[in-house]
């Protein structure tokens, strides 16, 4: 009966995953996201800004979600509030871009960032929530197969995304298309967060002491301390995320060098495509050669982006082939690599966490990389001084030190990995 039950939320949780990422394709804020900005702002500072927003919004609010949550008998109204909260953000950002009409002026944009800094801040509400009903619902074994299975039913939903987002932004005049995009985007999550819902959550570990606020920081501290696997890991993902600082300007690049605004759905296809066909490769190597070499082998493939565009920088006049196949092959690689690191980085966090105390550790870890979100900003302000071609160069030299530090965490046991 109990292996029963954990099947049936083992499936509706896949699936919420799969309706998750069909969504976030179309609300990326590394492709579709990254052109509405450039389009709204012709910035690439705003472009920068839009990618840490996201990211920063992302990570800040899990320290206290992790302490409410810590302290909560159930986790899954913590989800509801961050799920659906972020649906109805993105309602006002799509009622903001269509009321702006095809030339949004100061008051439409200003508009458009206050929302989208509120579904960004509201969407980390989800992490802490999600990571432990998952974590305690799904047997251990099958953790790195469940993401890869999300990623890949979700890189297929996310194809077929792909493809109206092309249509949509050929069929309609800026920034309607995007909206549509965006409106897309929103009816996938909100049915991912109903199929998420409808899974139900398993009975809680005893609660913890009812501790303040502040002794629940001193036992972070401690944590960082004494647990020698999670300060190495929290290292990085500090690297990790100014190894990504550029994310968001591969588009830039792309449209600098001849790809059109409808063409950015091809990148958005190749990226999902790129994400597809490399889950099983990424979940066998989580559950079968371990947690640890798989943090390093992603760390090692997130060298190839930016040397391929670093090249394409370089070479550009001379290439033999178009603009837009240099960057399909480059956002495929991009979709591989951050998918790749998703399942590492979920994998070994998991791993490495107490059963009662997994919300503790995820705020945690989530609080200390908060600021190393910002870094897509860093980014921008970069671009805007030495040029496009430096944040890639930047981006390199921090993924090269992502490498050594990734081969200095400590091995997760087959035993604990599968707990």
């Amino acid at each position: 009966m109990r292996h029963a039950e954990e099947r049936r939320r083992t499936r509706r949780i896949a699936t919420a995953g799969i309706f998750f990422q069909g969504g976030a394709a179309a609300i990326d804020s590394g492709t579709i996201v990254a052109s509405l900005v450039l389009g709204l702002t012709g910035s690439t500072a705003a472009v920068g800004f839009a990618a840490a927003i996201a990211h920063y919004g992302w990570l800040f609010p899990q320290l206290f979600v992790a302490y409410a949550a810590q302290r909560s008998p159930r986790r899954m109204p913590f989800y509801i509030l961050g799920a659906f909260g972020r649906v109805t953000c993105l309602a006002g950002v799509i009622g903001v871009l269509v009321a702006a009409g095809p030339k949004p002026g100061g008051t439409a944009i200003g508009l458009f960032f206050l929302l989208w800094t509120l579904y960004a801040f509201v969407s980390g509400i989800v992490a802490v929530p999600y990571n432990d009903i998952v974590a305690r619902a799904v047997p251990g074994g099958w953790h790195s197969r469940l993401l890869a299975a999300r990623f890949f039913g979700g890189g297929v939903l996310a194809l077929g995304v792909a493809a109206s987002a092309h249509r949509l932004l050929e069929a309609a005049a800026f920034p309607a298309g995007h909206a549509a995009v965006l409106a897309l985007g929103a009816v996938l999550l909100l049915v991912s967060a109903l199929s998420f819902v409808s899974a139900g959550e398993p009975a809680a570990p005893p609660l913890a002491a009812a501790n303040g606020f502040l002794l629940f920081l001193k036992r972070g501290f401690a944590v960082y301390k004494r647990n020698r696997q999670f300060r190495r890991f929290v290292y990085v993902r500090w690297f990790d995320s100014f190894a990504t600082m550029a994310l968001p300007f591969y588009v830039v690049e792309a449209t600098r060098s001849g790809v059109a605004a409808a063409d950015l759905a091809v990148l958005l296809g190749a990226q999902t495509a790129g994400a597809l066909f490399s889950n099983p490769l990424w979940g066998w190597w989580g559950d079968n050669v371990g947690k640890r070499a798989l943090v390093v082998g992603v760390a090692i493939s997130s060298l190839v982006p930016p040397i391929l565009t670093l090249t394409w920088v370089a070479l550009a006049t001379t290439q033999p082939i178009s603009a837009l196949a240099w960057f399909v092959v480059i956002f495929f690689i991009l979709g591989a690599v951050r998918n790749g690191a998703t399942i590492a980085q979920l994998g070994y966090l998991w791993a490495i966490s107490p059963d009662a105390e997994r919300p503790a550790y995820s705020g945690y870890l989530n609080a200390i990389i908060a600021p190393a979100a910002l870094a897509p900003l860093v980014g921008g302000l970069v671009v805007e001084i030495w040029g496009l071609g430096s944040v890639f160069a930047a981006s390199a030299l921090f993924a090269t030190l992502q490498i050594v530090l990734a081969r200095r965490l400590g091995s997760v046991g087959m035993m604990e990995a599968v707990r």
